[in-house]
């Protein structure tokens, strides 16, 4: 019969600590950490476009002989392309564009010139 009251009393003295308690707010750290993830996302995005670029046009200048005006070709080609993926990453980001959009269309989804919500 102590044991029982001893556990009413501990449960009771755990919920009386936990309304004291304040609420832990993890939001501010999550979002921290989110935005850190998504500016790595997009610098990898413009990094990779880079480095498939310069691969292309330096492997096709070794092959065609052609050095090095393929590589600086294809290397603006990847900024190009870099860079038109992180506008994309950003209005996903920013809500405008569907995240599973882009897999079915590039470019698909994004807010037409007038719309105004988001």
């Amino acid at each position: 019969m102590s044991d029982d009251h001893d556990a009413d009393r501990l449960r009771a003295l755990e919920a009386r600590l936990a309304a004291k308690r304040p609420a832990e707010d993890k939001h501010h750290m999550e979002e921290h950490y989110s935005q850190a993830q998504l500016a790595w996302r997009m610098v990898i995005e413009l990094v990779a476009g880079l480095g498939i670029g310069f691969g292309i046009g330096y492997g096709l200048d070794a092959l065609l002989g052609t050095s090095p005006w393929l590589m600086v070709l294809f290397v603006l080609f990847g900024f190009a392309a870099g860079v038109k993926t992180v506008i994309a990453s950003a209005k996903e980001i920013q809500g405008r564009l569907d995240p599973a959009t882009p897999l079915k269309e590039p470019g698909a989804g994004a807010p037409k010139d007038g719309d105004t919500h988001g």
